[in-house]
């Protein structure tokens, strides 16, 4: 075996002589670089616009507040905006190279606030930069959305835009382009997020008070990120006031927050606590004929750094969060993430900069069944250590790279009697373990005046490794097809193979070409393109549709193959009325290679040859995304409508046999014709401010039983095809007012009442229909499942 730092060697040779070459053209220019923040809590500000006047040249902001540009010597007018904030003009003269900082004050009049685009420079991000479907969104945007029980969620607005779906009330998570729960990368301040629902997917983990700002890739990835084929949610906390001392907080009805922000440090440093609770059991009514209940959820968000000097800062970022349910005499689950982050920020010259980030995070259930007294747990850990740079070489071409590992430590399951006088066996699955690592190398290059590319290379590799013993089949077919009872069926073991701790039991190893072009016809529209290679390692075993607290992850091995995506999509961008509105139309297609299905009666709970339950297949997903946005105003808003198609096939392979289906295409659990949402904020003066979503999608496909016989006294069920028929459509609507008091402007507390209703006309949403028998007429009946009606809250929030 290579050691690692061969496998990364040849890519890092050839970026050594690309930064050479670009910075001997470049001697004759100078570098303008520094950071921005925001001058009352000091936080760095991402997206900003950085441009000179009357030029081509400028750039954004990374993720830490950090931007370079390179110009010839001359005399220019720096200028510097972002979305509700005042723009600063800086006449400089460039005859060396110059570093500026600047506070950014926000702008009085907010009735002018764009709500999604985070780019007000020379052109708009979504014009000019050469990738498509992404969405950004600050902190202020999401709080604009109607609230749940005065919450207001990251998820549910996410899911208002075009490509992104949810399973219904109940489901946690989300669905982008087709994609299933477990193929988005979660990322909380570089940590990866398994699990992001909390209270049966009604809230998510995300607590809008630590949030500082989110970014959503829904095709183009770039190539820093890896290990997922649908998409990238990258995001940001708050890194807390180094002004002063700020409180806010919210009492609603059901749940409780506080967030504590200060500096520190001599203001060298600073902080942010957050916590968030749920003090009222509001559901727990629902299952009061089964005794007493409780559901609740917890989660604390910490954050803090220290500039050691101009040059270098550290930060130490953490999560923990918790879901607690229990009913009485039955039984006793929880279930919650817990992730860290120490991360070094280093600005090597005006062109370079990098962070290395040291990130550890954890999924991990609990659930005890108090009727078979026993103890279920299961968790995922994994270790991970990313190295990142900017350069930014010239006016026209930054270059991005870097190398991380991740180390994985699956625990699929162990069950423990609860009780000493319990019948249960002790069971302890094998235990799994794995590493994969990645290096890319990507540029961003102003070609001309009018073509701008995003082109990148990411190579990962993966090593499922030892300290488990592996299951030989006959004929290497872990499934079988029995052509006499027409099922699949378990393999026939022939023997095992044992593998030592650090032992390679399979490695894979795949090259992730990434490609962006945008072709400006105008000054305001452009058309793009883009094709991305993805390779995902990990697999969430769930025949459920949405993330669980029992669903457990696998890695690839001898016999699961990684998932190997390719997604290739077209748009058009256009802004008018001076970015009053914008629209948006992309087209995409995808296909996965190695997508995973599972058998008809498939086990997945307590299964030590969970190969034996899957049958290896394929999926595609296609579309139309259509957003119109208003972006000034008094009202503001959009419209986004999604035309999709998402589908799969599984095939019988070594198993022989038909596949599911006849191995024909079939629905995805994630398929929706239909997807639209009209989302709005009215601003009717300084006071008042009311907003509004509607929601409607196509029915998500399920399963229906088609007949039935009866067969030695038994009746046996005969289901048509999977995912055949779909469930009624979903739709419903939301409505908040906010009412903020008089105050004076000097005034420290500042405080709002927010009242809303989920739900408003009580639509009644489908989780499921199951079907039954009535005992007492013996007649076959169907039986429809609600989880939700309307919701009304009333929450107030404060700022100290």
């Amino acid at each position: 075996m290579k050691h690692p730092t061969q496998l990364f060697r040849k890519p890092f040779l050839s970026l050594l002589f690309i930064l050479i070459n670009t910075t001997l053209f470049a001697q004759e220019k100078y570098t303008i670089r520094g950071s921005i923040s925001d001058v009352i809590n000091g936080e760095t500000v991402l997206g900003a616009s950085v441009y000179l006047k009357g030029t081509t040249i400028g750039a954004t902001t990374n993720e830490y507040g950090f931007y370079s540009i390179t110009a010839p010597k001359g005399t220019y007018t720096l200028i510097v905006s972002y979305l509700g904030y005042k723009e600063i003009k800086k006449e400089i003269s460039l005859t060396e190279d110059i570093k500026l900082n600047f506070e950014l004050e926000e702008a009085s009049n907010t009735l002018e606030e764009v709500i999604i685009t985070a780019d007000e420079g020379i052109e708009k991000l979504n014009v000019r930069k050469p990738q498509m479907g992404v969405v950004a969104l600050k902190a202020e945007t999401i709080e604009l959305a109607p609230a749940v029980l005065g919450e207001v969620d990251l998820i549910k607005t996410i899911q208002l835009l075009p490509g992104v779906s949810n399973n219904g009330e109940g489901s946690a998570g989300f669905n982008v382009r087709g994609g299933a729960v477990d193929q988005n990368l979660v990322l909380l301040d570089e940590a990866i997020i398994y699990n992001t629902s909390h209270f049966f997917g009604l809230f998510s983990v995300f607590n809008n008070d630590a949030i500082k700002n989110v970014k959503l890739y829904k095709g183009d990835i770039p190539a820093r990120f890896g290990g997922r084929t649908s998409s990238v949610l990258d995001v940001r906390q708050k890194e807390g006031n180094n002004k002063d001392l700020e409180l806010n907080g919210g009492i609603g009805l059901i749940s409780s927050r506080l967030a504590v922000e200060s500096p520190m440090f001599n203001k060298k440093g600073s902080f942010l606590l957050a916590g968030r609770t749920t003090y009222a059991q509001l559901f727990s009514g629902l299952l009061d004929d089964l005794g007493n209940s409780n559901i609740s959820f917890y989660d604390l968000n910490l954050k803090t750094n220290y500039e050691i000097n101009e040059n270098n800062k550290v930060y130490l970022s953490g999560y923990f969060g918790r879901d607690v349910f229990n009913i009485s005499g039955l039984l006793d689950s929880n279930y919650g993430n817990a992730s860290a982050n120490l991360r070094w920020n280093h600005i090597f010259n005006d062109k370079l900069f990098s962070n290395l980030s040291l990130i550890y995070s954890k999924y991990d259930y609990q659930i005890i069944l108090d009727f078979d007294q026993l103890d279920w747990i299961s968790d995922i850990e994994n270790f991970n250590v990313k190295y990142d740079l900017n350069y930014y070489a010239t006016d026209k071409l930054k270059i991005d790279f870097g190398l991380n590992g991740i180390s994985y430590n699956l625990n699929p399951g162990e069950i423990v009697p609860s009780t000493p006088s319990s019948s249960v066996n002790p069971l302890i699955l094998d235990q799994k373990n794995a590493f994969e690592a990645g290096a890319y190398v990507s540029a961003e290059h102003t070609i001309t005046d009018k073509l701008t590319a995003r082109y990148g290379l990411r190579y990962s590799t993966f090593n499922r490794l030892g300290q488990q013993t592996i299951t030989n089949y006959a004929n290497n077919q872990p499934v079988v097809y029995n052509q006499e009872l027409g099922i699949y069926q378990s393999g026939t073991a022939v023997g095992s193979t044992p593998y030592s701790r650090g032992q390679t039991i399979r490695k894979f190893g795949n090259l992730e070409p990434r490609l962006g072009l945008s072709y400006k016809l105008t000054d305001k529209s452009s058309v793009k393109g883009s094709y991305t290679r993805t390779a995902q390692y990990l697999h969430l075993l769930s025949n459920t549709i949405s993330v669980t607290p029992l669903d457990v992850w696998t890695p690839s091995g001898p016999y699961i193959k990684p998932q190997l995506s390719n997604q290739y999509a077209l748009g058009y961008y256009r802004n008018s009325n001076d970015n009053k509105y914008s629209f948006e139309v992309e087209a995409y297609y995808k296909t996965t290679d190695n997508r995973i299905d599972y058998i008809d009666g498939a086990n997945l709970l307590g299964n030590n040859t969970i190969e034996t339950e899957i049958l290896n297949g394929e999926a595609r997903a296609y579309g139309l995304e259509f957003l119109l946005r208003k972006n000034k105003g008094r009202f503001t808003g959009w419209l986004a409508y999604t035309l999709a198609k998402s589908e799969q096939r599984s095939f019988g392979g070594n198993a022989g046999g038909p596949g599911i289906n006849n191995g024909n295409w079939y629905n995805t659990p994630y398929d929706r014709t239909h997807d639209i949402s009209l989302s709005g904020v009215y601003k009717l003066s300084d006071k008042w401010t009311f907003s509004s979503n509607l929601v409607y999608q196509t029915g998500r496909p399920v399963t229906y039983p088609s007949g039935q016989f009866e067969y030695e006294g038994s009746s046996i069920v005969i289901y048509d095809e999977r995912n055949a028929n779909r469930l009624p459509a979903y739709h419903r609507l939301d409505i908040a007012a906010t009412y903020k008091p008089n105050r004076r402007p000097d005034k420290r507390w500042k405080g709002e009442w927010v009242f809303s209703i989920y739900n408003l006309y009580n639509r009644m949403n489908a989780a499921s229909i199951t079907f039954n028998q009535n005992y007492n007429t013996g007649v076959n009946e169907a039986l429809r499942t609600s989880i939700f009606g309307i919701i009304p809250s009333i929450t107030y929030n404060f700022k100290f």
